[in-house]
């Protein structure tokens, strides 16, 4: 089968899938030569598509590089590489920390997968994207708060807190969102618009729950006025002089604790107590799955608290989570799942109409096949009822006594 495959295949197009699966992978030319037993100019003819790979090469190379023959030769969509895009705003950044790229190039994977899988099903991601917002002329404050306030108005928010904001980006806006853990500390998130799959957002699912919703909020607030403009958000970096990256933490605070709803709730605790205490603080934080900093910066910014409370409070020894605990509070609601709820559907309607091999399903889910039929097995359960709103849990190790 490969051979009359390899014959009539764009060789192009191919030589370009096999040099980013070995760039992911971590090997040189060098090493691909080595595994196929040929010179180092041929991996780069066959690279460049000078030189058509033969059928035993190219089964070789895809062991070697983690892969199956099928990557290779199926049709997959075609996307600009993210390390481009990237590079061309970004070229300073990942020239001092090439710990970032593969965490770009599993970004990019996810996203490409999930295009291909609405190509297999024939269910394209509708986009409900609303026009850039132009804030020329504006203080950097003062767009930021407009933006906020006709967002909500626009996703019918109101003035309360947000449930899901990630729902509500994936479902109501029409973003990929995927949360990854990245190792590196101060990484919070990466941003970028390609025109074939719209705006893709990856989280650093390894910070706290405060954190991931401030950098979603954050990353939103920069697809909104500088849509066209791929980042690398860096908690407390030296991105935050920029007037980009200003405006995007602005947004964040004006969409997450939108002033007229902070003042009602403050006011309705003052009536009743006379003071804000720091239970009260933390509270206000859990309502509006924010930090207790932000929160209590956020007060001290609408003049409901005096400035330099949280400064106080701070060098005083307040101790959050430990009165965090002492309240009880349950934990922020936000959906901490890798892949977005739709792309895992969609791989299973795909699995079950047999578009896909058993293996490329587990390979869609990043898991082994075993995982893969457990998963599959759970969502078949929750698309069976649909009045059943519990939560799906997908973790294998408590069912297996792991």
């Amino acid at each position: 089968m490969y051979p009359n495959i390899l014959d009539t295949i764009n060789i192009q197009e191919l030589g370009r899938e096999l040099q980013y699966a070995r760039i992911k992978r971590g090997l040189t030319q060098e090493d691909a030569a080595k595994i196929i037993e040929v010179a180092r100019t041929t991996i780069t003819a066959i690279e460049k598509g000078e030189r058509r790979i033969r059928a035993d090469e190219l089964i070789r190379l895809a062991q070697a590089y983690g892969c199956q023959v099928s990557d290779f030769v199926r049709p997959r969509p075609k996307v600009e590489p993210f390390q481009v895009q990237f590079r061309r705003s970004n070229q300073r950044i990942l020239e001092d920390d090439d710990k970032i790229i593969p965490y770009i190039d599993a970004f990019e994977e996810l996203s490409r997968n999930y295009l291909e899988l609405e190509q297999i099903t024939g269910t394209p991601l509708i986009r409900k994207y609303p026009v850039e917002y132009d804030v020329t002329g504006l203080r950097v404050e003062q767009g930021a708060q407009s933006v906020a306030i006709e967002e909500r108005n626009r996703l019918g928010l109101g003035d309360g807190s947000i449930a899901s904001l990630r729902d509500i980006l994936e479902q109501d806006v029409g973003l990929r969102i995927f949360y990854l853990p990245m190792h590196s500390v101060k990484l919070s998130a990466l941003y970028l618009y390609d025109e074939q799959l719209g705006g893709c957002i990856a989280i650093n699912s390894l910070h706290p729950k405060e954190r991931r919703s401030w950098s979603l909020a954050h990353t939103y607030g920069h697809f909104l006025v500088h849509r066209y403009k791929p980042i690398i958000f860096f908690e407390d970096s030296y991105q935050r002089m920029l007037e980009s990256q200003r405006f995007a933490d602005h947004f964040a605070l004006y969409f997450l604790m939108p002033t007229s709803g902070l003042t009602r709730r403050f006011n309705d605790i003052w009536r009743t107590k006379k003071k804000l205490t720091p239970a009260d603080l933390c509270t206000l934080a859990h309502y509006y799955g924010v930090s207790v900093a932000a929160i209590t910066l956020r007060l001290e910014d609408i003049r409901l608290l005096p400035k330099g409370t949280w400064h106080k409070l701070r060098e005083g020894g307040f101790k959050v989570r430990e009165t965090q605990q002492q309240l009880d509070l349950p934990a922020v609601s936000i959906w901490e799942e890798k892949l977005p709820t739709r792309y895992q559907y969609l791989a299973l309607d795909a699995f079950d109409r047999e578009l896909i091999t058993e293996g490329q399903f587990a390979r869609f889910l990043g898991v082994d096949r075993v995982e893969a039929r457990y998963i599959a097995e759970i969502l078949r359960q929750h698309t069976s009822d649909v009045t059943d709103d519990t939560p799906i849990d997908l973790d294998m190790s408590q069912s297996l006594g792991a």
